[in-house]
């Protein structure tokens, strides 16, 4: 395995100018899923919901939102974009051809999958900041929370993709693994209040430490444990990056 050099952000690049192209037909969706789910599940079951210490439901589940959209755009982007983009417009064939090698691209791609992640959190940072649930200063830091967030579940969908067969694959892929981590790892509900079968795969789901520092920070709370989220995010990082590499390599070589 080579490393990445340099060059895998002429990567970045190429796929930021896809995206500026087309950004007229992306942006609105940026805005409309989490704004409806803020609105449908805040205000609407939140009327119905009494959580400890007097705080509303709204306040609670709005970082949540936050954690889970970083996930939801880096998960889109390193997989569907991804497997289209090597599988059927031969993008990275055309690319490997050129002086960058396979580890530039992926870790192009990994890149560009934390953008999206740094773009979509942005947005709904500012939806939120606008109803007035930004509590603290410290909120800022969600901004490079979302960066680390998304360079970890992009690698792991690009592990994913690495060996997904066919697109129809990533089907699985969303329902048994991102769905859940939705779910249950404390956006909408305390993990506390949970089944204890429940709380146990939610402690090691990938979303729970993002999910649990973004509201540490909304709120103006970070305490030194939500802390440990953080290494927590940056050791699946060191985990799954150098196994995307691999992967990878192996999927375009063979």
């Amino acid at each position: 395995m080579n490393m990445p050099s340099y060059r895998a952000i002429r990567v970045w690049q190429r796929n930021r100018d896809v995206f500026f192209k087309l950004w007229r037909s992306e942006v609105p969706g940026f805005f409309a899923e989490p704004l409806l789910i803020l609105l449908a599940m805040g205000a609407g079951l939140g009327a119905y919901v009494v959580l400890t210490g007097g705080q509303r439901y709204i306040e609670f589940i709005a970082p949540g939102l936050v954690a889970a959209y970083a996930m939801f755009s880096a998960s889109f982007e390193c997989t569907y974009g991804s497997f289209i983009r090597m599988k059927f417009q031969r993008t990275y064939d055309a690319i490997i051809a050129t002086p960058l090698n396979i580890e530039d691209v992926v870790a192009g791609e990994i890149l560009w999958g934390a953008t999206r992640s740094l773009i979509t959190s942005c947005v709904i940072l500012t939806v939120i900041f606008a109803f007035g649930l930004v509590k603290s200063p410290w909120a800022l830091l969600a901004i490079p929370l979302s960066v680390l967030s998304g360079l970890m579940f992009a690698s792991i969908a690009t592990v994913y993709t690495s060996i997904a067969p066919a697109i129809y694959s990533f089907n699985y892929y969303f329902t048994l693994f991102i769905t859940p981590m939705f779910f249950f790892s404390g956006i909408f509900f305390p993990l506390d209040a949970l089944p204890a079968i429940v709380q146990q795969l939610g402690w090691i789901a990938p979303l729970t430490p993002v999910a649990n520092l973004a509201r540490a920070l909304v709120t103006g709370h970070p305490e030194s444990g939500a802390w440990w989220s953080l290494a927590v995010i940056v050791g699946i990082i060191a985990v799954f990056f150098p196994l995307a590499l691999v992967n990878m390599r192996r999927r375009l070589l063979r």
